[in-house]
């Protein structure tokens, strides 16, 4: 199974679970193709919906989004993934899918270099996204939490200091609000100081503050507002946004 996702939007939109219904896979990476006939069985992650395609109905719907050829679609999404090409944000990510998202996987909330909290992100029953409104259960933690300390550590001290580099950004700065997601990817079992995380995306735009999301408005609570965050959320909110600006006004006096 694969991980089919756009390089734009957000909410899960466009984010794919691609899987052969057949079930016939390879066994090895990459011995084998698809043909255009055969059947997917696709789950989006935004409310993670299935659907059935052939792979020749999938492409066309990702490519040019609904026409003749791409079959009928419940997605809420108008696929044409690649429109307007790369300087557009027009491309797809392919990547491997691990089975243990279903138990959920790590947000690493970060001003800059600074990490501010993990939530523990649990896909509803029966589901495998865990964006919000889909039924999934949100566990904060804060950014010293023992459990997650070998992760922690490793990423903050060895993994950071080379993800702008690995983009070919060396000489620009960490974003300011930015998340990591991570998903277990070792043999149940495995020891925690053993276990490997895969990152499953960075997002560094459109990026919300999750201590705010009470005043996200929803068809259950097309009224909320500002005034529904508890006083214990907008003053740890708050923080963060104190933190920002001590950080981007460092990197702004660093670049004088």
């Amino acid at each position: 199974p694969r991980v089919i996702k756009q390089n734009r939007g957000s909410s899960g939109e466009g984010i794919w679970i691609v899987k052969l219904k057949s079930g016939a896979y390879c066994s090895s990476y990459g011995e084998a193709s698809c043909e255009d006939s055969d059947v997917l069985e696709l789950m989006e992650a935004n409310d993670n919906h299935s659907e059935e395609h052939t792979v020749a109905e999938f492409i066309e719907f990702c490519v040019n989004g609904r026409t003749a050829k791409s079959g009928d679609w419940s997605s809420k999404g108008a696929g044409k993934y690649l429109e307007g090409g790369k300087a557009a944000g027009g491309q797809l990510v392919d990547q491997r899918f691990c089975p243990r998202i279903v138990e959920g996987e790590l947000r690493y909330n970060l001003v800059c270099d600074t990490l501010v909290g993990i939530i523990h992100k649990k896909p509803k029953e029966g589901g495998i996204s865990a964006v919000g409104g889909t039924g999934s259960v949100y566990t904060y933690y804060g950014p010293e939490e023992a459990k997650f300390a070998s992760l922690t550590k490793n990423f903050l001290e060895v993994d950071l200091p080379k993800i702008m580099p690995a983009l070919g950004l060396k000489d620009e700065p960490i974003p300011l609000w930015w998340t990591t997601d991570f998903i277990l990817s070792s043999p149940e079992g495995t020891p925690t100081e053993q276990e490997k995380w895969i990152v499953g995306e960075f997002n560094c735009s459109c990026v919300g503050i999750s201590k705010c999301l009470a005043a996200y408005c929803k068809d259950d609570s097309p009224n909320a507002s500002v005034d529904n965050i508890s006083q214990q959320d907008m003053q740890e909110a708050m923080r963060y946004g104190k933190l920002m600006g001590e950080k981007a006004l460092a990197i702004l006096t660093a670049a004088k």
